[in-house]
């Protein structure tokens, strides 16, 4: 992959992986108070660039529009390329795509896909690849394609306490995605399994102790990394103590900022030390931190707990913004922005062109108008950069998989750990 970096980047890629190399962290642990103080305007640390950083200048070079589409990651239609999908890379410049089971076929259709996802990104000279998209958790959330052998649920490796069967089926995961060519996988799941009526977490989940789900849920995060696949720990601050599934209405947890230190934030404060590099953020309200807006457009939770508190420096992701949480009490582009002035780095729009187009349409008026200023878009635009760059995403295609031979690697894994 570092091959192709260089030859759309040249000095600059080569510079940036450098600087990467160099030791910029992300992220850590210090203390704080978790509340927010600035009502609800953009405010939160960032990677300040020095004259020595490389992606400063390419910042300054970039567009607005450019910038504004780094921000969002849109889902497609269909299971092919199509117009809206070409709209939405020429016209719209979006930083990635998601897939999910209605996109996906077979292996060499979901290949073909996304490869011409990377050659129409290229085709119009970005030198910015593609962040290429997928929830392949193992289990019931799955989008592989029925050729794939099942991975088992976050629930039976947490039964067997084994941090090398962690390890194992992250490394797993990540063959699995890199081989249909994504270079991002929304998992692993942090959140602890606390409440028996969750209609959303369940077995997705490691297990019912903070240490349990910490353990092992960094543990695969770090061997999905290590195969060069970003890994995004979700859902933050955490999603286990609900009864009401987010993609249909918002879930209340009335749970105060001890509570959460001591028990839900645990798993995260864990990979953040870990060096987590990416964290996608729940639509939930915690309203003893935000009686206003639920999480992920919650400047008390994404900019006073995650980024002050909790010091993480890396790429903010919101959950899809097409769910019911949301788009039952706000407009989609008026989400987006919340977000983005809540500490947000990249809006998720899974589902219809349409609403991806509004999202896009909204973060450009409010930069135009002074809502979300240039500084604090250029700061989410370095963090996605950085993290392009480190993963060194790419926009080459790659060829069918040999299913086979990750399947026999399935089976010794479930063989040797399972009964």
């Amino acid at each position: 992959m570092l091959h192709t970096w260089l030859r759309k980047g040249g000095t600059l890629a080569l510079a940036v992986l450098l600087f990467i190399s160099a030791g910029c962290s992300t992220s850590g642990t210090q203390a704080g108070t978790g509340k927010s103080q600035n009502g609800g305007k953009e405010s939160q640390p960032s990677p300040t660039p020095t004259v020595d950083d490389p992606l400063k200048d390419q910042i300054a070079r970039m567009t607005l529009d450019q910038k504004i589409g780094q921000m969002v990651i849109s889902g497609v239609d269909g299971l092919e390329m199509d117009e809206h999908a070409r709209q939405l890379i020429d016209t719209y410049k979006v930083g990635g795509f998601i897939l999910f089971k209605p996109n996906v076929k077979s292996a060499a259709q979901t290949v073909a896909l996304l490869n011409s996802l990377k050659e129409e990104n290229a085709r119009t000279g970005s030198k910015i690849p593609l962040m290429l998209g997928v929830d392949e958790e193992g289990g019931r959330v799955s989008r592989m394609p029925d050729e794939y052998m099942n991975v088992p649920a976050n629930r039976v490796i947490g039964s067997t306490k084994n941090l090398r069967f962690a390890a194992e089926i992250g490394d797993i995961l990540a063959r699995e995605v890199a081989s249909l060519g994504f270079n991002t996988n929304f998992a692993p799941v942090l959140d602890i399994n606390s409440n028996p009526k969750n209609p959303v977490i369940g077995d997705r989940s490691f297990g019912s102790t903070p240490e349990l789900v910490g353990n092992l849920g960094v543990e695969m995060m770090k061997a999905i990394a290590a195969q060069k696949v970003i890994p995004v720990v979700k859902h933050f601050p955490g999603h286990g103590d609900t009864s009401v599934d987010s993609h249909i209405g918002l879930p209340v947890v009335e749970h105060d900022a001890n509570r959460l230190r001591s028990f839900e934030l645990v798993p995260f404060a864990k990979a953040f030390q870990s060096g987590a590099d990416a964290v996608m953020v729940a639509h939930i309200l915690l309203p003893k931190l935000d009686s206003t807006y639920p999480a992920s457009l919650s400047p008390a939770v994404i900019t006073d707990l995650l980024r002050k508190e909790l010091n993480f420096g890396g790429v903010v992701f919101t959950d899809d913004l097409t769910m019911g949480a949301i788009v039952k009490s706000y407009g989609i582009g008026e989400a987006a922005v919340q977000a983005v002035k809540a500490g947000t780095d990249v809006a998720l729009v899974c589902h219809e062109f349409d609403n991806t187009v509004r999202v896009v349409k909204a973060l450009k008026q409010a930069a135009e108008t002074g809502v979300l200023s240039e500084r604090r878009i250029d700061e989410s635009v370095y963090r996605i950069l950085k993290l392009k760059y480190k993963y060194t995403l790419a926009d080459h295609p790659v060829p069918e998989p040999d299913v086979g031979k990750i399947n026999e690697q399935i089976g010794r894994v479930l063989d040797a750990r399972l009964p």
